[in-house]
């Protein structure tokens, strides 16, 4: 841009000059002309003062410059610089008005050598804020895409791509492991983000990203780019292992050999990109439990116990499948759970052998005490599959009289034991919920126990309002994935932790706390209901995603 500083050359100088600043920075040629107008005027200014309204026009065909200082009519001067009296507006235009701008021609400019880099450094830094600005609206429209480019230097572990016409970022922690890219290298990455910045539009992209698999996929498997084949969802420990879940709107087409390719073809394409990352195709099932078992291939799984409330899920395997379910350091798993969304608990054949009669034992104990009835008869009540007191408490007479060994009298008796231990832990509740300050309001929520009033005062909520300005997660706890951990997540209890409460209920006794608290009205409590749930949903899913 050096011919920028001789704007005074002749007119066919100035358009060659713009043209060529057009070319070069790939921006708009009226750009340009603009800010080569701002200069003169700029300059223009700086000979005649500031306080004018000097106007500079350039002729786009001819280069022909134009100054002009701009006089507004008015009645009474204030400012001579900028204004014109009426009488004196219509000597030169009769036609004149109070409101009305003269243009008053001025004597082309000639720049001295300080006026000529002043000049120039108006139009380097508009050009360059243009360019900014085309670079912003190119690659913002082209997040989530794959973009090739070089690799320019490395500057604190992060890698400067040269895009051509601009320049990514390759984070530290968005490369994959012991990937050393050197000058000169030419670079695959995922573009996640473009934001303007002080410095400029920065680009950022990403090589361990779940979302490059993906793309790396789509530009391999023609079904996927065709939409035959959908990805549903993608783990990666990057530079290790990966999972992803594949399905096909077609039934005669098979998505896992779609992704696998002739004699593995397609899937190693993609390995090669990604320095040799381990993958598994896994076919996706809407049925959860059929879709967890996929995702812990190839560990063969017996069982599976599913709690949809937390999104939980209890694996049972064969003692010889344990570590190949869990893999080296959890991996195996922890892979599963993000592509999956459930938090996974393995557990081996005896082990839940183990638990189900620590179970058994614990619930046989319970109505021993409860009922103060003998061994015998508690482990028959049990093996019915009664589990608690309030089960045998509620249930029909007739269902505890149908056992073998019991007659209707007996059935009576132990109910009546049943209601009568209820009453005396109500009471106790109850006045424990007194001593800690719980206000009796608190019993007007809906779905709230004596139980539960208990566990809010010994965490300090009182009152309607300390309910109502509760989270969900502060009553029913939430899991924290440790990625840079071994551990595959931390679990944070919540309030009502022990309590058969998901997340349904207790958005549900938030919502009544305010209402009856006076936060919303009831009419508000529906609609309110459907979207926090609908956010409560989407913050799960978003977290599925970044997990995957």
């Amino acid at each position: 841009m050096a011919g920028i500083a001789g704007i005074s050359a002749n007119r066919l100088e100035l358009l060659q000059i713009a043209d060529a600043v057009a070319r070069e920075k790939s921006i708009d040629r009226k750009i340009v002309i603009e800010a080569m107008q701002n200069a003169i005027q700029k300059a223009a200014k700086s000979r005649y003062g500031t306080e004018n309204d000097i106007r500079c026009e350039i002729d786009a065909k001819t280069g022909e410059t134009r100054l002009t200082r701009v006089l507004a009519v008015v009645e009474s001067i204030e400012n001579e610089a900028t204004e014109i009296g009426l009488a004196e507006a219509q000597r030169r235009n009769p036609e004149a008005k109070i409101g009305d701008l003269i243009a008053e021609s001025l004597p082309p400019l000639e720049f001295g050598r300080v006026a000529a880099q002043n000049a120039k450094q108006v139009i380097v830094q508009q050009v360059r804020e243009a360019e900014r600005d085309r670079q912003f609206g190119e690659y913002k429209d082209r997040i989530g895409e794959i973009i090739n480019g070089t690799v320019k230097r490395a500057e604190y572990g992060n890698v400067i791509v040269d895009l051509g016409r601009a320049e990514g970022i390759i984070r530290r922690d968005e490369m994959i492991p012991r990937e050393t890219p050197k000058y000169g290298d030419r670079v695959r990455a995922y573009i996640y983000d473009v934001r303007r910045e002080q410095r400029g539009p920065q680009i950022f992209l990403s090589r361990a990203r779940p979302e490059f698999m993906a793309r790396l996929f789509a530009q391999e498997v023609p079904e996927i780019y065709d939409g035959v084949v959908e990805i549903k969802s993608v783990a990666r420990d990057p530079g290790s292992r990966a999972k992803i879940a594949v399905v096909s709107k077609d039934t005669s087409i098979d998505p896992v050999g779609a992704c696998v390719g002739m004699r593995g073809a397609r899937v190693q394409a993609v390995v090669n990109e990604l320095q040799g990352e381990k993958v598994d195709i896994i076919q996706w099932n809407p049925d959860a439990a059929s879709f967890i078992v996929n995702a812990l291939a190839p560990a063969e799984v017996s069982k599976v116990v599913l709690d949809e409330d937390s999104a939980r899920i209890e694996v049972v395997v064969p003692e010889s499948q344990l570590s190949l379910a869990i893999g080296r350091r959890g991996q195996n798993v922890r892979l599963a759970s993000q592509l999956t969304g459930w938090d996974i608990d393995i557990l081996t054949e005896q082990e839940e052998s183990e638990r189900r009669q620590k179970e058994f034992t614990e619930r046989t104990q319970l109505l021993m005490d409860s009922l103060d009835v003998d061994e015998v008869i508690a482990q028959l009540l049990v093996t019915e599959g009664f589990a608690t007191v309030e089960e045998v408490a509620f249930v029909e007479l007739s269902e505890i009289a149908n056992i073998e060994g019991f007659d209707e009298g007996t059935a009576e008796q132990i109910q009546t034991r049943a209601r009568e231990y209820l009453e005396q832990q109500e009471t106790e509740r109850d006045t424990k919920r007194r001593e800690l300050g719980v206000a009796d309001e608190l019993a007007e929520v809906q779905g709230v126990t004596s139980s539960m009033m208990v566990a809010f005062g010994e965490k300090g909520i009182k009152s309607l309002e300390d309910l109502a300005d509760c989270a969900t997660d502060d009553l029913i706890g939430w899991t924290e994935r440790k990625k840079e951990k071994e551990s595959e997540s931390v679990r944070h209890k919540g309030v009502l932790d022990g309590f058969d409460v998901g997340r349904k209920e207790a958005e549900e006794m938030i919502l009544s706390a305010r209402v009856l608290a006076g936060w919303i009205t009831a009419d508000e409590v529906a609609p309110d209901a459907a979207e926090e749930t609908n956010d409560e949903d989407g913050a799960v899913t978003d977290d599925v995603a970044s997990d995957a």
